[in-house]
C-alpha cells in the first residue's frame, strides 16, 4: 500500500541503487517475447518420455538470459539426445525458436506446493542465488526435498 510494485526482484546495492533482477512471476521474457510457461508445459506434456517439467528463465549480468527445462522423466525413460531433439523440435514447430530452452536437465523430482502449484519462482530465486529460506517456504511445500537438487545446480549458474 501506497509503494508502487512492478513484478522485479531487485537488489538494493552499497550505494543504494537498484539492480534489477528479473521477473518475479511465472512469465518468461525471452529476447523481449513473453512466454507463459503453460505453454511450454503444453508441449512438453505431450513427449511420451517426459511426466512433468519446469521452466525457469533468468536474467543475468551483461544481458545474458539462460533458460532451463528441468524434466521428471518416466519410469524407464532415459533423457536422450533423441528426446531433447524431440522436446526442441516440438517447442519450435508448436511456438517459436524463442521457446526452445538453453539446455534441457533431467531431475529426480518437480518442487510443488502443497495445493499443487509448480514452485517456478522459488527455484528461479534459488537459480540466482537466493538463500533457500529467502526463496521457498518448505513447510508450504509437499516435497521439500525436491530443492536440494536446484540448491546443487545453482553453485554452476554463472551469474
Amino acid at each position: 500500500p501506497g509503494i508502487w510494485r512492478h513484478g522485479d526482484w531487485v537488489r538494493i546495492t552499497p550505494r543504494g541503487s537498484l539492480v534489477i533482477l528479473g521477473r518475479s512471476d511465472a512469465t518468461l521474457n525471452r529476447q523481449g517475447i513473453r512466454i507463459g510457461t503453460a505453454e511450454i508445459y503444453r508441449a512438453v506434456d505431450k513427449i511420451k518420455a517426459i511426466k512433468d517439467s519446469l521452466i525457469v528463465n533468468l536474467e543475468l549480468s551483461g544481458g545474458r538470459h539462460y533458460m532451463p527445462l528441468f524434466v521428471l522423466l518416466n519410469e524407464g525413460q532415459k533423457l536422450t539426445d533423441a528426446v531433447k531433439d524431440q522436446i526442441r523440435q516440438v517447442l519450435r514447430s508448436e511456438y517459436s525458436p524463442r521457446h526452445v530452452p538453453d539446455e534441457i536437465i533431467e531431475v529426480k523430482d518437480i518442487p510443488y506446493t502443497i495445493s499443487g502449484k509448480k514452485l517456478e519462482a522459488p527455484v528461479k530465486k534459488i537459480l540466482l542465488g537466493y538463500p533457500i529460506g529467502k526463496a521457498a517456504n518448505p513447510d508450504s511445500m509437499r516435497n521439500p526435498e525436491s530443492l536440494d537438487f536446484f540448491v546443487a545446480f545453482a553453485k554452476g549458474v554463472e551469474r
